[in-house]
């Protein structure tokens, strides 16, 4: 799949249709087509998005979800975000699966009051928010919003590629594309945002590098790229941060 420097990547840029379980079929159809890839980011809620008339359907769902993609996800790192319900509350949790389970878990703590996401949801601790390691390399997640906010770029300083699942508004676009580059150049690592591609989103999902190059092309459904570590490494001895 890669050597131990490289790791080969894609990006998903996908609607949330209205049927949950088309939904489901899809992300797991592009699994299956990626099967080459070692990494594969989904946009945020993209199974179900934000359903807030059925949350109780959607949670239950969710749940039926992971154990699909649980029993299709070997050797590859799958993240996407899911709707859950714990207790009579609900979140917005990143998960990252990777050989049959479930290997971190990152609830959403910014919550988009435009969206009204805090009438819904309950906030995930800011102390949540941090880096966590498979086979070597130091991933972290930023769930969209959260990607404005200069008190969690300090929480994952040092990881060498910050994950953006995302349901970015189109009217805001050049803030998405602009905040996520900065994120890269300034962190010296890749920043991967993969975003939504329904009627009012952003598209925008992007691979982008320690040196702030844009893999981008919001006409396609996945976007490829390579993470390659060496290139970290160049980079932070080449600008020394510290």
């Amino acid at each position: 799949m890669e050597n131990a420097s490289n790791i080969q990547a894609v990006t998903l840029q996908l609607p949330t249709h209205r049927r949950y379980q088309e939904n489901l079929d899809l992300l797991l159809e592009l699994i299956e087509k990626h099967h080459d890839k070692k990494l594969i980011i989904a946009p945020e809620v993209v199974l179900t998005g934000f359903d807030y008339e059925r949350m109780d359907t959607v949670a239950k769902f969710s749940i039926l979800a992971l154990k699909s993609l649980k029993k299709a996800i070997k050797d590859q790192i799958v993240i996407l975000t899911l709707i859950l319900q714990k207790e009579e509350q609900f979140v917005n949790q990143a998960v990252v699966i990777h050989q049959h389970k479930i290997v971190y878990r990152q609830n959403k703590t910014k919550l988009f009051a435009l969206g009204g996401e805090e009438r819904f949801f309950t906030a995930g601790a800011t102390r949540s928010i941090k880096i966590f390691e498979i086979e070597g390399v130091r991933y972290a997640i930023l769930i969209c919003f959260e990607l404005r906010f200069k008190d969690l770029w300090k929480r994952i300083e040092g990881s060498d590629v910050v994950i953006i699942p995302a349901k970015w508004g189109k009217p805001r676009k050049t803030h998405l594309e602009t905040l996520s580059r900065a994120l890269a150049i300034m962190n010296q690592c890749y920043v991967i945002v993969s975003n939504s591609t329904d009627e009012d989103m952003a598209c925008a999902s992007a691979i982008i590098s320690p040196n702030g190059e844009v893999t981008q092309d919001d006409s396609q459904t996945s976007i490829a790229g390579k993470i390659d570590m060496r290139e970290i490494q160049k980079m932070r001895r080449y600008i020394a941060m510290s």
